[in-house]
């Protein structure tokens, strides 16, 4: 059993998975990657068979997800200063945009249409801890 790779992670382009890969062989986990020679030949078909695959020996398992944890970026504002959770203090924040009015709702679906970026669009954060929702402030 110790000997048998076990998946971690799921990367959609191989690019992303190499950084990881890299980050792990440098502490000396072997890495293994699969699916990744497909996604670099036809990057559509990455969805379709579940992303570059990351994986390790399962006697690695642990040490990996927790490094892999460790260089995961979080949201930061201006100064480069961590975005804290107003509930929790917690420092895991992930931005996410919303459509949750009609003007940006009608910028979703002109950029659809025009295949242009949105004019108008809400971030809201999102803390990891605790699932607090809370907007950006100015």
């Amino acid at each position: 059993m110790q000997d048998t790779f076990v998946t971690i992670a799921r990367f959609p382009y191989s690019t992303e998975a190499q950084i990881a890969k890299g980050r792990l062989e440098a502490d000396g986990i072997e890495v293994f990657l699969r699916d990744n020679l497909t996604i670099d030949t036809d990057p559509l078909v990455s969805q379709a068979i579940g992303g570059v695959k990351l994986k390790v020996l399962a006697k690695d398992e642990e040490r990996a997800r927790e490094i892999l944890k460790s260089i995961k970026a979080y949201s930061v504002d201006n100064e480069g200063h961590p975005i804290v959770c107003p509930n929790c203090k917690g420092e895991h924040i992930e931005m996410y945009t919303s459509i949750n009015n009609f003007k940006s709702l009608m910028s979703f679906l002109i950029g659809l249409l025009f295949f242009t970026l949105p004019f108008s669009a809400r971030y809201q954060y999102k803390c990891e801890d605790c699932k607090t929702e809370f907007p950006i402030k100015n």
